[in-house]
């Protein structure tokens, strides 16, 4: 029986380091130079199209940073590398070690993940090692309200929320919520109010991220809220996913004219305004 072929991504053209902040120690990979942007994995950890977005990071002249919060770094999720089998107990049995994980607030309302904490501490050491204004950050899926946390902090200059997921909405109160405490909201609206912008990625139809979620954000940001709300259509049909979500990385048609292509070259846009201003 032939051997499945492995799509993994080795990540070799990546920097490796272990990063400690506190007592908490996590392996991060940085490509590029230039101003830095922290790239948050979604589930099930750093993939290869996580990895292909931080090196169209890099491309525009940026640091891209990628911690390792949980799951096998480089490697390819899909069945078709795993099986459907593989695929699956990789995807739920990571979930499910993070869920119970001290660093992360799943159900929750009004509180912040622990691991949000390490973040902004990881995004102060980086603007101090990569210089320029600030610092940029994007959470995807379970860590998409990790950005917005981490804006508490005044190096945070363009937070960027794709699909966040956090705290699952099993009753319909916390879909109108996400990951972050009532103080630290405060925080960032304070901010938002004094012209930092927020940036935020959705499928029209995404459960895991609901509509009520952006309603939210909307009411408590303002203007300072851009969201973008993609139609289901506008998925790579060829997918892993079983319905529209990952906006940046599994769902993503990467080619020019496309929705979701304009929509990470917006993002790329976003990053490239706030932290390199003078190349705009």
């Amino acid at each position: 029986m032939a051997e499945a072929r492995t799509t993994d991504d080795p990540l070799d053209d990546f920097t490796a380091r272990d990063v400690t902040i506190g007592s908490t120690t996590h392996r991060v990979y940085t490509q590029g130079s230039g101003p830095a942007v922290i790239v948050i994995a979604e589930m099930p950890g750093i993939s290869p199209k996580v990895a292909d977005f931080a090196r169209k990071i890099a491309g525009r002249g940026l640091t891209a940073v990628m911690p390792s919060l949980f799951g096998v770094d480089g490697q390819d999720p899909r069945p078709s590398n795993l099986g459907v089998v593989g695929a699956a107990k990789n995807m739920y049995g990571t979930m499910m070690r993070a869920c119970i994980s001290r660093e992360f607030t799943v159900l929750a309302t009004g509180k912040a993940s622990p691991v949000a904490d390490w973040l902004r501490g990881l995004a102060a050491d980086e603007h101090e090692r990569c210089g320029g204004p600030g610092v940029g950050a994007v959470g995807m899926c379970f860590t998409g309200g990790f950005a917005l946390a981490m804006a508490t902090d005044d190096r945070l200059l363009a937070p960027v929320l794709s699909q966040p997921s956090l705290p699952f909405g099993i009753i319909p109160s916390r879909n109108r919520s996400i990951d972050i405490s009532d103080a630290d909201l405060a925080v960032v609206k304070t901010r938002c109010a004094a012209g930092l912008q927020v940036m935020g990625l959705r499928f029209e139809g995404d459960r895991l991220s609901p509509p009520g979620r952006f309603d939210f954000l909307r009411e408590q940001l303002g203007d300072a809220f851009l969201a973008v709300e993609l139609p289901d259509s506008a998925a790579n049909p060829d997918s892993m996913l079983p319905r529209p979500h990952s906006v940046l990385t599994e769902d993503l048609i990467d080619e020019p004219g496309q929705p979701t292509y304009d929509t990470r070259e917006q993002v790329l846009d976003f990053f490239v305004e706030k932290l390199l201003p003078t190349s705009m």
